[in-house]
């Protein structure tokens, strides 16, 4: 069980969910069973991130519906502007893509609306341990769509046709090498790696490096940093 103070931001476009929310977290506050704090309140990304960082939370409860935009945008801004604590989503979407996203885009857990009163308590302490939380009814859903992301990765790759030397140029490429650093690197010449780069651009179909780091990125060729 975990004692240590939590403090907690909720992000959610429903009052009434939120107050709900406050209940339920100051019952197990009250009971002794959970060290929490409400901090604050957010309706919309904006409002989310200026609390996040004035407030560094330990803990964030996120909805995946805000007010003008979603939480896979507030899930991708919080990572930007370098935010090192916990997203829990709480979400009434329970479709696999749903919950794919929260989880690839950096959520550390993922809770149905609907399940909130009887699993909120073991979310929080399961996420604050720094493992992941997904409900029983979820877990099967979201290893499908888990696996059929990486058969697509895998049947991208193979369309290309990236040789596995082209595959490493790129590689260095998103991460900021120059061709100098790259032909160093793989013990080739300058020319060797511009010829490379050559290939991969007219296989991903761009005409710059900016333009081939992303489209390797949105592909899954590469991991963005």
């Amino acid at each position: 069980m975990n004692k240590r103070q939590i403090s907690i931001l909720l992000v959610d476009d429903d009052e009434h969910f939120r107050q709900g929310l406050h209940h339920l977290l100051a019952f197990y506050k009250n009971s002794n069973s959970l060290a929490v704090e409400v901090i604050g309140e957010a309706n919309c990304v904006e409002q989310a991130l200026e609390l996040t960082t004035q407030k560094l939370p330990n803990l964030i409860l996120l909805d995946m519906e805000l007010v003008g935009s979603d939480g896979i945008t507030a899930l991708t801004k919080l990572k930007e502007i370098g935010y090192l604590g916990k997203v829990l989503v709480l979400s009434a979407h329970q479709e696999d893509d749903y919950i794919f996203q929260a989880m690839h885009k950096g959520a550390a857990g993922y809770l149905f609306k609907t399940c909130v009163a009887t699993q909120l308590y073991e979310a929080i302490n399961t996420v604050m341990q720094s493992e992941t939380y997904l409900p029983p009814e979820a877990t099967s859903g979201f290893f499908r769509r888990f696996q059929a992301n990486l058969d697509s990765i895998h049947q991208q790759k193979n369309r290309l046709h990236l040789t596995p030397r082209e595959q490493e140029v790129l590689s260095f490429l998103t991460q900021g090498a120059s061709n100098e650093e790259i032909a160093k690197k793989l013990y080739v010449t300058i020319a060797t790696v511009k010829a490379h780069l050559t290939s991969i651009f007219e296989k991903l179909e761009v005409t710059s490096r900016t333009q081939a780091i992303v489209t390797a990125i949105k592909l899954g060729l590469v991991q963005a940093e």
